[in-house]
């Protein structure tokens, strides 16, 4: 019994902490998180930062709230999601083929800056949906591992700016993160987990805009790490030996700092190309450490809740986005984004396939009047298709399609 006990450990080690790397790795990974949060980002692939000149500044660089006119700007939006199915395909058994499901989703979105006050300050808030995930895989080889996982996450972003001369701002802002997520995986006649778990967490945000001239704008953009501090309840069984728990469980996981770095520069007053480097710190993802209360001396919780060491990498983002004023009423967008993976491919797993991408963006916004406008976006993120050899899972074989296709629709309002 006791040699059993030792192989269900090593066993659901290794098949648990793929479904509990999901939990800490899709709220923000490179693959999977969302930095469009409004009209402009969408349809500039998020180079939006050191040209942002509206509601959503809030968010993108609260600095730039010190320029915009001195009114209210308001920007309500709904962005809809569609994730297609990835494929994988074993190089040694066709029977571990298989296709995750197609996953919908959509969410409203809301950025507010206020007017100016005491002349040199500005303030904002910004609601929004950061990340998300929805994947399912039924096959059985996958689904021992990734049966189902979702996650949703809304930020809420208070903001200030403060204008410390004609050419230069400063501004800060504060995280509030609410994540509610699901995991299950099913081996038949092996293991079996399902977990529902939510977290509300804090962080921080600073930007610097600085414009030398009407035509130039530099930018820098901070957003901090924010742990998830994730609490909510398991249901574990091990069928071979009988062992069950059902109860608290607990995950402490990064949502990883985010620096962009930014240069906006305006052609004849009508075309403005941005150009955005984005440095996310995976490296603060070095583990995943699924706690139990009364872990130690039961078989059923020390196998679940062994960590497993992921050791991601900080990983670069290039983003170039061009706004075009075609008429006095309508603005032209298109942008084009490089994302590349943190995951190394030693700890890929079916949970979270994820791979270099190419991002491909377009949008227009056309004012009804001087104060109103309406508009909308769509990005396609291209996955590279990825093959892996003999990583810490076993797999061998090649992932491939999946991406992203995002459409949002916007009102916004000055007043």
């Amino acid at each position: 019994m006791m040699k059993s006990a030792n192989n269900f450990k090593r066993q659901t080690c290794v098949k648990t902490a793929a479904v509990l790397a999901l939990l800490a790795s899709s709220a923000s990974a490179s693959g999977y998180k969302i930095p469009e949060q409004s009209l402009n980002a969408l349809a500039l692939s998020a180079a939006n930062v050191a040209a942002a000149d509206g509601a959503d500044a809030s968010y993108y660089n609260p600095a730039n709230m010190a320029f915009l006119p001195d009114k209210s700007h308001l920007e309500f939006l709904l962005t809809y999601v569609n994730l297609p199915h990835m494929t994988y395909t074993d190089s040694a058994n066709a029977s571990r083929n298989g296709a995750s499901k197609v996953e919908r989703f959509g969410a409203p979105l809301f950025h507010f800056v206020t007017p100016s006050y005491k002349e040199d300050w500005r303030f904002g808030f910004s609601a929004v949906v950061p990340g998300g995930l929805a994947k399912r895989w039924d096959s059985p080889y996958q689904a021992s591992t990734a049966k189902k996982f979702s996650l949703k996450i809304i930020e809420a972003n208070p903001t200030a700016a403060y204008k410390v001369n004609d050419y230069v701002a400063i501004g800060f802002g504060a995280r509030a993160v609410y994540s509610t997520g699901e995991v299950a995986s099913h081996e038949a006649g092996i293991t079996k987990m399902d977990m529902e778990g939510d977290s509300f967490d804090f962080g921080y945000n600073l930007a610097l805009s600085i414009r030398p001239t009407e035509a130039l704008k530099f930018a820098a953009a901070y957003r901090s790490k924010v742990d998830l501090t994730i609490d909510g309840d398991a249901d574990l069984n091990a069928y071979p030996y009988a062992y069950t728990y059902n109860g608290a469980a607990s995950v402490e996981v990064p949502l990883p700092a985010v620096l962009d770095l930014a240069l906006a520069y305006t052609l004849f007053k009508k075309t403005t190309v941005e150009f955005v480097y984005e440095r996310v710190y995976w490296s603060a993802f070095k583990q995943i450490d699924f706690e139990f209360p009364n872990e130690s001396g039961n078989p059923i919780l020390s196998g679940f809740g062994r960590a497993r060491i992921k050791n991601w990498e900080d990983s670069n983002t290039f983003r170039l986005g061009i706004t075009h004023l075609a008429t006095d009423n309508l603005k032209l967008m298109a942008g084009f984004t490089i994302d590349k993976t943190p995951a190394p491919d030693e700890n890929l797993a079916f949970e979270l396939p994820d791979a270099n991408s190419k991002n491909y963006s377009a949008g227009f916004e056309y004012k009804l009047n001087d104060d109103m406008s309406i508009g909308v976006a769509y990005l396609f993120s291209d996955k590279e298709k990825r093959g892996i050899t003999n990583n810490n899972y076993g797999l061998n074989g090649t992932f491939m399609d999946g991406g992203a296709h995002l459409v949002n629709m916007s009102f916004k309002y000055r007043f």
